[in-house]
């Protein structure tokens, strides 16, 4: 005797069956929330957790490291919990309704879309939404559920490995996948929201700018610099050093280019009380200056003043002609912004900002980089570090004043030529920015 495939569901109760089901489309939900969760998940505040001791961090970090089994787990799980919730379906409307194939159609119907809403789109919803939250206590539960199916995990992966091989696919390693690079950590920091403290997130921000910048973007300029010439009367050398505000100054011969030393400003004010002070007494406290190249990289330089103990370095081309001077002070707040200096009631150069009038007065030897950082503009820093550069290499001679120049979407007029460099300049907020 035949027996119709709705027999065998006749002595169970039909609450029985529907529970059946909500229990299967419940696991079917869990493994579809529980993947996206974990592959959602920050793994990077994952670890933190698991360094503090955090031991769901820990099991979910052990999971993530072995994703091809973990997928294949959850694959499994959730094919096999499927195709129960459809037979069961299927029975239960031909135990009702008998043999019809429009019954049988419609019910195929009805539970691909309890299963596309409640067991795939719903729960991956709520996992992305709350990766850690979810990932934390599942993987509690799929630790163990994949040692169990270990074999048939293992089973099913040496296939999938073999179809792999055939098309030539190489799986790549989780340290692979980890690592960030300085644009990703960049934007990461970008997009911290409150997470990061706005000072905090400038300095990170900043110390990533300075892999792309060399102590030439940072540089007191030759012409700004403040150097004691030997060559001149002691008295003059007298009345330099007590009014001089720096620590330390570059010592020089005669002309720039031939510095002798550094001199140690302190130690010299000590002999300003000597009846019969000589040039030698100078000469004799300076130490040996510190030269730099002026392409190297700022970070570089950073590590270079830890190393041999120094906190100023004498910048020099090619031809070793000074270009300028950098202190341990100006790396510092490169990164960390301005600080109290040592110069008292002195204006800095780089304080400025857009007036009322939406204009700013300048001097030409003020960096163009501060200059686009401070004021939002967008003047090239691939040629000239300077206001007087960049204006002297578009004119392709020294203007007489007044003058003025468009450069971008930004005018920039021309206020006082001297010693054949552009002195002081005005700038004119551009009218996007004005409105901005």
């Amino acid at each position: 005797m035949q027996v119709s495939s709705g027999d065998s569901l006749d002595s169970v109760p039909f609450w029985v069956q529907l529970l059946a089901l909500v229990l299967l489309i419940s696991c079917s939900a869990f493994f579809a929330m529980a993947e996206t969760a974990l592959m959602a998940a920050n793994r990077h505040r994952l670890r933190h957790l698991a360094k503090r001791g955090n031991r769901r961090a820990a099991n979910t970090l052990w999971l993530l490291e072995r994703t091809d089994k973990l997928l294949s787990l959850v694959l499994i799980a959730n094919t096999l919990i499927n195709a129960m919730a459809t037979a069961l379906v299927t029975a239960i409307a031909i135990a009702t309704f008998g043999h019809d194939e429009n019954v049988i159609t419609i019910s195929t119907g009805v539970v691909a879309f309890l299963l596309i809403v409640f067991a795939e789109i719903s729960p991956k919803v709520i996992g992305a939404t709350y990766p850690e939250k979810i990932a934390l206590p599942t993987g509690v539960i799929l630790k163990p559920l994949m040692t169990v199916a270990k074999p048939v995990i293992w089973f099913v992966n040496l296939f999938v490995s073999i179809i792999l091989k055939i098309f030539r696919i190489k799986q790549r390693g989780n340290a692979q996948e980890a690592r960030l690079s300085p644009e990703e950590l960049r934007s990461i920091v970008l997009e911290s929201g409150t997470f990061i403290p706005q000072k905090h997130k400038s300095i990170l921000l900043n110390l990533f700018d300075l892999e792309t910048i060399s102590v030439e973007d940072v540089m007191t300029p030759r012409s700004q610099i403040e150097a004691l010439n030997l060559a001149v009367p002691v008295d003059e050398i007298k009345h330099q050093l007590i009014t001089c505000i720096h620590n330390k100054l570059p010592v020089y011969e005669g002309e720039i280019n031939q510095i002798v030393g550094i001199l140690h400003v302190r130690k010299a004010v000590a002999l300003l009380q000597e009846d019969e002070l000589t040039v030698d007494h100078f000469r004799a406290l300076l130490t040996v200056p510190y030269f730099i190249p002026q392409d190297t990289g700022v970070l570089a330089q950073l590590q270079y003043f830890q190393e041999n103990r120094e906190r100023l370095g004498i910048i020099v081309d090619e031809y070793g002609e000074v270009q300028g001077l950098v202190t341990l002070d100006d790396i510092i707040e490169e990164m960390i912004g301005e600080f109290t200096t040592s110069m008292p009631g002195a204006a800095r150069a780089d304080r400025f900002g857009w007036n009322e009038q939406g204009e700013c007065l300048l001097e030409g030897a003020t960096a163009l980089r501060d200059v686009n950082k401070r004021l939002g503009l967008h003047f090239p820093l691939d040629g000239p570090k300077t206001l007087n550069g960049l204006l002297l290499e578009l004119l392709q001679d020294i203007p007489d004043a007044p003058i003025s120049v468009k450069i971008g979407n930004c005018v920039i007029e021309v206020i006082q030529v001297q010693h054949q460099s552009i002195k002081v300049v005005k700038l004119k907020r551009p009218s996007a920015a004005r409105h901005g």
